[in-house]
């Protein structure tokens, strides 16, 4: 497997980072764009462990870091970018550019999408907008709509129990012209900024009301440590407008951890049968 640092040009004054990976000789089977999840980026989780096991089947990669990677970094200054900052729109972008760029640079016009959780939830809205899209693999994508406002008191996400509370104060934030300025939360994301917590609380996009627009095969995981309201795969399969299989992995975090080599076994597997072998 070769590996290339690439940098990704945006219409921001942010480019994205990322990483380029091609089988040795080539790639044979097509090409992979790599969605990391929140707060994370790519060179941690999926984005990491799955290019091995990809490029073997014959894909070339691309695994590339959104604005919204990690929670707060900054690059050759002391301005500040990261997941706190960023909102769907945003996200929603940045992988059209990294689509531009694997079309434009290597020639990929319909790449296979794979997301972990956010990253998940971005794959079902960019494979919506792009039917050409052969097939699609969601790694506990999330469930996005209200649902993470509903299930807060459950999971501690977005300010658990207070999202009230929190919502009154980024409002009030806003309206005071300090939309960019960000909140303390208790728990996971630690912080963000106003305008981006009412973007997680108000405009993301419900991944099970968009599955009937999605007609490509589609291959959803979860594990069975996770929450099915949070991560729907058995409803996302039941409304999607084309084939989906489901798989529950016993014994499985959020993050995969010490669970990498079989999901990397059924994520290989299922673009085997469902695309290498059928060619």
């Amino acid at each position: 497997m070769h590996t290339e640092l690439v940098t990704i040009a945006t219409d921001t004054a942010q480019p994205l980072d990322g990483a380029w990976y091609e089988p040795e000789g080539g790639a044979t089977a097509g090409a992979v764009l790599l969605f990391h999840g929140n707060t994370m980026n790519f060179y941690v989780g999926a984005p990491r462990f799955l290019p091995p096991a990809l490029t073997e089947l014959g894909f070339a990669c691309l695994a590339f870091n959104r604005r919204g990677h990690d929670i707060l970094s900054n690059r050759n200054s002391r301005a500040v970018e990261g997941a706190a900052f960023q909102t769907t729109g945003e996200a929603i972008a940045d992988n059209e550019f990294a689509a531009r760029w694997l079309a434009t640079e290597h020639g990929y016009e319909a790449p296979v999408l794979i997301g972990h959780s956010n990253g998940g939830f971005l794959a079902v809205q960019h494979a919506a907008k792009h039917p050409e899209t052969p097939a699609m693999v969601l790694l506990s994508a999330h469930a996005g709509g209200s649902v993470q406002e509903t299930l807060a008191p459950t999971t501690g996400l977005l300010g658990g129990d207070r999202t009230e509370e929190f919502r009154t104060q980024a409002l009030a934030m806003v309206a005071e012209g300090r939309g960019d300025d960000l909140m303390l939360l208790p728990g996971w994301w630690y912080v963000l900024t106003a305008n981006s917590y009412l973007d997680r609380l108000s405009t993301m996009p419900n991944t099970v009301a968009t599955a009937p627009q999605i007609r490509c095969p589609t291959f959803y995981v979860r594990g069975d440590l996770e929450l099915r309201d949070a991560y729907p795969a058995e409803d996302f399969c039941a409304a999607a407008g084309g084939p989906c299989d489901v798989e529950i992995v016993e014994n499985c975090d959020h993050y995969y951890n010490d669970r990498e080599d079989v999901i990397s076994d059924l994520v290989a597997g299922w673009l085997k049968r469902t695309l290498i072998d059928k060619s």
